[in-house]
């Protein structure tokens, strides 16, 4: 089978972590422990996800001409992801998060968008070529929402399939909604989305009919390790996930939606799309990291 051709349109971030006893007080310096540095960003996470699932991946994000951006696009080369699509701004900084973890696990993070605040819709034009070949169109909310909405009204009149992952949770418009094939929010976003609050499985279903009415033909609410929600008209289920022992939920939901549009290119039945995604969501968060926790498709077996 041939690779499936995926686009992914997000947000390129890298983390820089400091572990500490605590986190600081206004004016307070800390002595901390370990530093490290990931590379993050829901857009690279899932763009990652996906190739390493079996998708053939086009990224589409904007990086700064800096130290950062440079080590980005070895990064994603080695990921084996089609990065003639990221751009590099000469006037703007890479993305960055920064980020305080204490003893308890508790955490500060401080983002700094940089060149992912500026992606635009010159931007998705240049790689209009590229729409029409691809089987599914990712976005998610790192980046401005305008070219979010004229990435997806670009590809329903082309007739592609979009999902969007609307995180981080804000409140979308119905022309975007429309626009959507497929929405993954988790139970915060349903619930900014619906009005809805999701506790359990009935609630779920509440709140997935209420986006569903919005123009969405397919709502997949994301519900941790009780697995995920599919409403739709043709399936109405639960698709619970499997057991494991979390140490990292970093980027689960990111190694979800990639995992998702490759299984869904490949032509599955949304149900047991949803059902490869939960394991590889699963399979992630039993390892550390962000894009380093996402598995080749050949651990799932």
């Amino acid at each position: 089978m041939a690779q499936p051709n995926i686009i992914v349109i997000g947000s390129s971030n890298t983390d820089m972590v400091v572990q500490s006893d605590h986190l600081p007080v206004p004016g307070e310096t800390v002595l901390g422990g370990e530093f490290f540095m990931n590379p993050g960003g829901k857009g690279a996470n899932q763009a990652v996800a996906a190739s390493r699932f079996g998708g053939n991946v086009v990224f589409i994000s904007k990086l700064g001409k800096d130290i950062f951006g440079e080590k980005y696009l070895d990064i994603l080369g080695k990921e084996k992801i089609n990065t003639d699509y990221v751009y590099t701004d000469p006037d703007s900084a890479s993305g960055v998060a920064l980020i305080t973890v204490d003893s308890k696990g508790e955490n500060a993070i401080v983002v700094a968008p940089g060149a992912n605040s500026i992606l635009d819709r010159s931007d998705i034009d240049q790689a209009e070529k590229e729409f029409g070949e691809a089987e599914f169109i990712l976005m998610q909310l790192e980046i401005p929402l305008d070219t979010v909405i004229y990435a997806a009204r670009k590809a329903s009149a082309l007739d592609r399939q979009v999902v969007l992952n609307p995180a981080p949770a804000q409140e979308l418009p119905d022309e975007l909604l429309s626009a959507l094939y497929i929405i993954t929010p988790n139970e915060t976003e349903a619930e900014m989305l619906s009005g809805v609050r999701v506790k359990d499985i009935g609630s779920a279903r509440s709140a997935a009919q209420v986006i569903r009415n919005k123009g969405v033909n397919v709502v997949i609410i994301t519900i941790g390790s009780r697995g995920a929600y599919i409403f739709s008209d043709e399936v109405e289920m639960h698709v619970p996930a499997s057991e494991v022992t979390a140490k990292d939920t970093t980027a689960a939901g990111d190694v979800f939606n990639g995992a998702l549009v490759v299984a869904l290119a490949e032509q599955l039945p949304l149900s047991e799309a949803v059902q490869l995604a939960n394991n590889a969501a699963s399979l992630s968060v039993t390892k550390l990291g962000a894009q380093a926790s996402a598995p080749y498709r050949e651990e799932l077996r």
